[in-house]
């Protein structure tokens, strides 16, 4: 016939005769079946013959078992196909575990939650702060030179209750304005000062700033070895022109670096209206130490602000009203930075380039004499008076004028400096404290020397008064 073939296999029949086979026209079902297309659909692929054995057609089918036949190849060949939509079973979508929304909901509960105890601590603290009006006082970038309407030099040589080792000056070389900026440089003293016989009385010429006469009289004493102050230095204050009782203040300065030094920006009383220092405060709004980083109590990388108040020199509790704050990566001595205090009736805080960098705060809650917790007599058995109780203000005694100060001290015997720590030269309360000081210049003195290290530059002094007219605020 037309369009077939034949082929001819040797089968494994009795007769061993040919059996000629008649091959279907190509592409027709039957030939597809019969080429071994078990699922007649053109795609998957015909069984291998076996290789080395007897061709797979040419062995019966019985010998595949009972469930094979010849569309029993798909036991071996896979046939593939893309699962569409909706295809396989998804059983566990069908009914959802009523607990499950208790995931979502517990912690949307949590967050409302903590959002409406953040909003509550935000209203209770605005609401409980008073918004003071202030109105300038002094606004100083030392543009037009020092204002001797403003700033007083002070000139003392008694060492400010602590001991210091600085005589301050009047003169231009401690205390100067140079590229707008006030500059409070210590220097060296007259080694001839120190070498004989001397005298400094600074009452003679008027000059003293202290009406006590150990301030203003100082001795070198070749036989007993005592000694004048071995250093000059700057203080300066505002008592003249700029005085505040509540207010803000902003000093932006760079502290000076070297060994021993001891820079402030502090501010006391105009009048000692409780008595006699602690009785009637003192706000120390930053002082730092010149010596670098590696000095165990803090060097120029930390400065720190407190309050003194007490009775008397024995008890004051500064040290209940006191808080560091250490430079991020840097120093105070490196860069000028911004040091602020504001001060009201309630409180007074401080802080360093931004309020929000606080440094102390102290809420006057509660009277300062019951916080201070003061003995009823001192040790040698002098009854201790109350003197800030009466006025019926709780932040008494620091609700009188106050003025500013800026200074750059040097050494001291008030353990400012701590004895027998980081190689200090002196110890506090040795009769030749400021010899022993003086005796070993060549290792302080060249830290102070690079460029600008040991001086304190101010480049702007701001100071405003407050001005709402309610004392009870």
């Amino acid at each position: 016939m037309e369009g077939q073939g034949h082929a001819h296999y040797r089968g494994s029949g009795t007769s061993g005769t040919s059996t000629t086979i008649t091959k279907p026209r190509s592409g027709t079902p039957e030939s597809n079946r019969r080429r071994g297309d078990p699922f007649n659909d053109d795609i998957s692929p015909a069984p291998r013959g076996d290789q080395l054995g007897t061709p797979i057609a040419s062995r019966p089918a019985s010998s595949f078992g009972s469930s094979f036949g010849l569309r029993g190849a798909s036991s071996i060949f896979f046939h593939s196909r893309r699962v569409k939509k909706g295809e396989v079973d998804q059983p566990w979508r069908s009914k959802k575990d009523p607990k499950e929304k208790w995931v979502t909901i517990i912690p949307i509960l949590g967050l409302l939650i903590g959002f409406g105890i953040a909003a509550f601590l935000i209203y209770d603290g605005i609401s409980s702060v008073v918004h003071h009006k202030y109105c300038p006082v002094l606004n100083d970038d030392f543009s037009e030179g020092l204002n001797t309407d403003v700033w007083t030099k002070e000139a003392e040589v008694g060492g400010f209750s602590n001991g210091e080792f600085e005589q301050t000056t009047l003169t231009d070389e401690n205390i100067y304005v140079q590229n707008g900026k006030l500059i409070i440089k210590p220097t060296l003293q007259d080694v001839s000062l120190l070498e004989t016989n001397t005298v400094i009385n600074l009452t003679r010429d008027g000059t003293c700033s202290s009406s006590v006469l150990t301030d203003c009289v100082s001795v070198t004493n070749t036989t007993t070895g005592t000694i004048i102050q071995p250093v000059k230095s700057g203080r300066i204050n505002t008592k003249k022109g700029a005085k505040i009782k509540y207010g803000r203040v902003q000093v932006t300065a760079k502290l000076p670096s070297g060994d021993w030094l001891w820079p402030a920006i502090w501010m006391l009383p105009v009048n000692d209206t409780y008595g006699p220092w602690p009785a009637s405060g003192e706000i120390d709004i930053i002082e730092s130490r010149g010596n670098n980083y590696t000095y165990s109590q803090g060097g120029n990388d930390i400065v720190s602000s407190a309050l003194h108040w007490g009775p008397n020199p024995a008890n004051d509790a500064w040290w209940r009203t006191n808080v560091k704050r250490k430079a991020l990566h840097t120093t105070y001595a490196k860069t000028e930075h911004t040091f602020g205090m504001e001060w009201s009736q309630k409180y007074i805080f401080t802080w360093v380039d931004s309020n929000l960098l606080q440094v102390l705060y102290t809420n006057f809650d509660e009277p300062l004499w019951k916080r201070g917790a003061f003995p009823q007599a001192d040790s040698n058995g002098t009854t201790i008076v109350d003197p800030w109780t009466q006025t019926g203000r709780k932040s008494t005694p620091f609700d009188q004028e106050f003025y500013l100060i800026l200074n750059v001290a040097v050494g001291g015997t008030n353990s400012w400096f701590e004895d027998g720590k980081d190689g200090k030269p002196w110890v506090d309360y040795a009769p030749m404290a400021k010899k022993d000081f003086w005796n070993t210049r060549d290792t302080w003195y060249p830290t102070w020397e690079a460029e600008g290290a040991g001086q304190m530059e101010v480049s702007k002094v701001e100071i405003w008064q407050q001005c709402d007219g309610d004392e009870n605020l």
